[in-house]
């Protein structure tokens, strides 16, 4: 594993396959694809320049000129080959002092991830603080102590938000208020119909933004470059330092919806209107900036576009049984008006970020859309007042060593050699549709294209980028040793939170076999987090985009064959099959992946299926490994705390049990230990050693929280309470009511049906080896 994760620290990227097979028979005989889990923002090694000029490109390809170009010194203008299509490019002449001593950075052979800082073009520099707009919209119809929990969590932030940011505020409910915050004299609100939509013309009409200058007779009106006056835009965004006292006024005076709710009805509650006023003012006012919605949702959109379900009591909220169905009346038409909505935030380079906090569904399964086509930031919790939603939202703004490092306005481009075609990438990005020779004819996720739109970004968003190989025959041995490797290059162009443009090149090169007796070859290279990962994505995508797909086949299958190619076993005989140490724990993932909430809907509403997927599909490698395979350490006297196995005969009554499973974090006290905590003995001081104990999980809670977005649940559970559940549900069920055995003294059972590890490992041998 480790040489992977030195791999990833210098270029943020992990694959599942290192080693890649080199035609397409041998590809699809691997059963993984060949993928890459991208992390473009990553932090870089400290060593690392960053490069004050323009990089050199490719006449042929557009590439980036990096570490495996051929530089030719001995001509006299010098000379660079470009390693994905060949083609000889002369050096500018400011690079003729290089030589063979002295190499520009971008060709040392430990940059091979480097960044560029591009000057923005000059027209661009007219708008300070243009960098970053927050645009608040908040939901009203909300009981009055969840309001008071929101407007306290929002009065806290504003006083994060850096001086320079422009602050707008939307809030909604039966209508929706566009609140001018540019006049300070009195509230200026101006209200629109939850009920219909409102075109961009009829917005900057009805908010008078051609009282003082006349309307431009042509063109598309877009900020303050074309048509609208610096003081119209001010009337709705202002530099925080600005409009601090005018929102802090707004916000304290904010009241709950004020229009009736007959008791068998539910509030009327215009969200998808909200966010498409939104849209249209920040399109209208502030286009190609860095701008953010933030929307607050506390209960589902009941009126207008984007509804998801009606106002009447009677009719629940759509299940995942409705949506099999497809008898869930609103879904298909919320879906549709919030994929409008996210071709037009693509297109104006805005990101929509969705807080959902309430105890019933808000629609997030709808916005789902819209959130990751903009590289949106999501946080579902049970209530504004809960710290999964208070310090997600501090992270948000947060300045120093744990901030999110958001970043804004990305292009993501791909380069690869002539034998790689891409299929698509599943995770938060928008197709620009730029097709080529590059693109496969098979689609995955956002596919057809070779460059992305990646509207917002931070430092773990992760792209899963899948590739085929499109060499059909296996080549001679002497082309395959003089020209054995791939070369992959990811460019991502995008304004750092500083305001300035960048661009960072990575490029990789990766060695390929064909012919007979690759298997080791291809073994050695095999990084099984990374496939475990690539695995999850597309089960996850495949169960949202195909009719009657069936997941746990799916995954059996693949698991199945893998086992057939890589394992050494004698035919029919189960008890001979071996898997070696680089794939050894593969089945192990694909076991836990198969229980875990990307593939088991039961229990989990479509709201919250739709945001753990979300989640996944932006998560790093190391992240998405605890979502699919939580880890669990357990604390005694006996020992440091130390791994323990995900099984439930990792409980003992005189253990702490810490079950870290990404989402919720879970301290479980053995029977025994919460005996003598509810006694008190960790008070008195000669039981000095058992407060230390019980304080140890607790730090290493606090570890993990400080470094996760969104922040995970707490639960701190006693063994047999009922919310032991939150563990019980995750461990490995090798004792269950009905097995032979009796669980050990002071140890646990569980009760279910399913199968346990063991149990799947058998049937996996005994299939394999037919």
């Amino acid at each position: 594993m480790a040489e992977f994760l030195d791999l990833e620290l210098q270029d943020s990227v992990r694959m599942p396959w290192n080693v890649l097979p080199g035609t397409k028979a041998h590809a699809a005989n691997c059963a993984i694809p060949i993928a890459a889990i991208y992390t473009p923002l990553k932090t870089l090694p400290e060593a690392t320049p960053l490069l004050p000029y323009s990089p050199l490109r490719c006449r042929g390809c557009r590439s980036v000129i990096n570490p495996f170009s051929i530089v030719d010194f001995s001509s006299v203008n010098k000379i660079w080959i470009c390693s994905f299509c060949l083609q000889r490019n002369h050096f500018p002449p400011h690079y003729q002092s290089i030589s063979e001593q002295n190499f520009p950075a971008e060709l040392f052979p430990q940059y091979t991830t480097i960044e560029y800082e591009t000057p923005a073009p000059p027209h661009e520099k007219a708008q300070p603080g243009s960098s970053n707009v927050f645009l608040f919209v908040v939901d009203t119809c909300v009981i009055e102590e969840e309001l008071g929990y929101l407007k306290s969590a929002l009065l806290q932030v504003l006083g994060m938000v850096p001086e320079n940011c422009l602050i707008g505020l939307i809030t909604f409910g039966t209508y929706v208020h566009v609140h001018e915050l540019g006049f300070g004299l009195i509230p200026k609100v101006h209200v629109f119909k939850g009920t219909k939509e409102v075109t961009k013309d009829q917005l900057l009409e009805q908010m008078g933004f051609f009282t003082k200058r006349p309307r431009p007779t042509t063109g598309v009106i877009a900020g303050v470059r074309d048509g609208l006056s610096q003081e119209s835009v001010a009337r709705f965004l202002l530099p925080a330092s600005d409009c601090e006292f005018v929102l802090n006024s707004i916000l304290e005076e904010l009241q709950k919806d004020p229009w009736p709710v007959p008791s068998d009805q539910r509030a009327a509650r215009c969200t998808g209107a909200a966010l498409s006023l939104a849209a249209h003012l920040l399109g209208a006012c502030v286009p190609g900036s860095g701008a953010r919605i933030m929307a607050f949702l506390g209960g589902p959109s009941t009126e207008g576009p984007g509804a998801i379900v009606s106002k009447s009591l009677s009719e629940p909220i759509r299940s995942h049984k409705d949506l099999d169905k497809d008898s869930a009346p609103h879904y298909h038409k919320a879906v549709k008006f919030y994929e409008t909505l996210s071709k037009q935030l693509v297109h104006q380079g805005h990101v929509l970020d969705v807080f959902a906090c309430a105890l019933d569904q808000v629609g997030v399964a709808e916005l789902k859309i819209a959130v990751e086509k903009t590289g949106g930031l999501v946080v579902l919790a049970e209530s504004f007042g809960h710290s999964v939603f208070k310090d997600s939202l501090k992270c948000v703004f947060q300045a120093g060593d744990h901030d999110l490092g958001l970043a804004s306005n990305g292009i993501f481009e791909i380069n690869c050699s002539k034998d790689i075609k891409i299929q698509g990438i599943i995770g938060p990005c928008a197709s620009l549709e730029k097709k080529g020779p590059l693109c496969s004819e098979t689609v995955i996720g956002q596919g057809n294209t070779t460059a992305w739109k990646l509207c917002g970004l931070d430092k773990n968003t992760s792209l899963c980028i899948i590739f085929d190989v499109a060499k059909k025959e296996s080549p001679d041995i002497i082309s395959q040793s003089a020209n054995n490797q791939f070369y992959f290059q990811f460019l991502t162009y995008y304004q750092h939170s500083s305001g300035q443009m960048r661009l960072r090149a990575t490029t990789l090169s990766r060695r390929w076999v064909a012919g007979p007796g690759i298997k080791d070859e291809l073994i050695s290279g095999f990084d099984q987090e990374a496939a475990a990962v690539v695995m999850a994505r597309q089960v996850s995508f495949k169960m949202e985009t195909e009719a009657e797909f069936d997941p746990i086949r799916w995954l059996d299958k693949s698991l199945i064959h893998i086992c057939t190619q890589f394992g050494e076993y004698q035919k029919d005989n189960p008890s001979s099959f071996g898997l070696s140490p680089r794939l050894s724990i593969f089945p192990q993932f694909m076991f836990h992946l198969r229980r875990s909430q990307f593939v088991q809907v039961f229990n989990n509403s479509p709201d919250e299926t739709a945001y753990f997927r979300m989640i996944l599909n932006r998560e790093n490698v190391s992240n998405s490994v605890v979502m699919i395979q939580p880890s669990l350490i357990s604390y005694s006297f006996h020992s440091g705390p130390e791994a323990a196995l995900l099984d439930v005969v990792s409980i003992a009554a005189d253990k702490i049990l810490l079950l870290d499973s990404y989402f919720t974090i879970v301290i479980f006290h053995g029977s025994t230990i919460a005996q003598w905590r509810k006694a008190g003995y960790h008070e008195l001081p000669e039981h000095q050693a058992f407060a230390h104990l019980l304080q140890a999980p607790r730090n290493d809670v606090d570890a993990i929280i400080r470094e996760r977005f969104p922040v995970p649940r707490l639960v701190i559970c006693d063994q047999h309470g009922s919310q032991a559940r939150f563990l019980l549900a995750k461990l490995n069920p090798s004792a269950t009511y009905n097995s032979d055995s009796a669980a050990a003294p002071g140890g646990d059972i569980i009760f279910t049906d399913d199968v346990s590890f063991e149990v799947f490992s058998d049937h996996l041998q005994r299939l394999a080896v037919q």
